[in-house]
């Protein structure tokens, strides 16, 4: 991993709790889980653990990434959350910026993804051995060098966004992992963003919505 320092501000936004779910908003740069090295030990949930007690991840964002997650607050919630992204039933959606201009307005990405295993954690397309992954795509806004579009990932496989996007010959601005020179230095950090979650409350079960700017946008 690269030299890590994550954000210390805000040290942990939190856009709702209750007894049983926070829904919070993460900063780029910021780790969800711990790493093995105890410099990684700072995270999404440690920062939660300590400030809102009982709290467990249900879900990941990559460190780069920046923007929505729910937590479990008791072990009902963990499991019946768990369930939902098992059964695809959570909707999510992202804001990224790309480089280049796109030329059409909206379309869907339908391709495999497999670890690439010397290069991991990238991934890439494999068509004999990867495992199903689609995105729709909806154009946003274009400037002269970048295109911002809306993602909306139909499947949860490790860096889908990325892979998708540089496959379209897109690749996300400031992707330290598939980008190169100007789309690469253009950006001190991942323009990729969790804007939305849509979710059944594990207790309730009320239809739940919440929404996080785009900080890039």
């Amino acid at each position: 991993m690269i030299d890590y320092a994550p954000p210390l501000e805000p040290y942990l936004s939190v856009l709702h709790q209750d007894l049983n779910i926070a829904i919070v908003d993460k900063p780029s740069g910021l780790l969800s889980v711990p790493g093995k090295a105890e410099e990684h030990w700072d995270c999404l949930e440690y920062r939660a653990q300590r400030v809102l007690g009982d709290s467990r991840i249900v879900h990941r964002l990559d460190m780069d990434t920046s923007g929505l997650m729910v937590l479990a607050r008791d072990h009902f919630s963990h499991k019946g959350l768990g369930r939902q992204f098992e059964k695809r039933k959570i909707e999510k959606s992202y804001v990224a910026r790309v480089w280049g201009v796109m030329a059409q307005d909206e379309g869907s990405v339908d391709l495999p993804l497999i670890c690439d295993w010397p290069s991991r954690p990238k991934q890439k397309v494999c068509f004999e051995r990867g495992k199903s992954a689609q995105t729709h795509w909806q154009v946003l806004d274009r400037d002269e060098r970048s295109t911002l579009v809306r993602l909306t990932p139909h499947t949860g496989r490790s860096h889908q966004l990325r892979v998708h996007m540089l496959s379209l010959g897109h690749v996300i601005m400031g992707d330290r992992f598939y980008a190169t020179g100007d789309a690469l230095q253009s950006s001190e950090r991942l323009l990729l963003h969790a804007e939305r979650l849509r979710l059944i409350h594990p207790v309730n079960s009320d239809w739940i919505e919440f929404e996080s700017p785009c900080p890039f946008a």
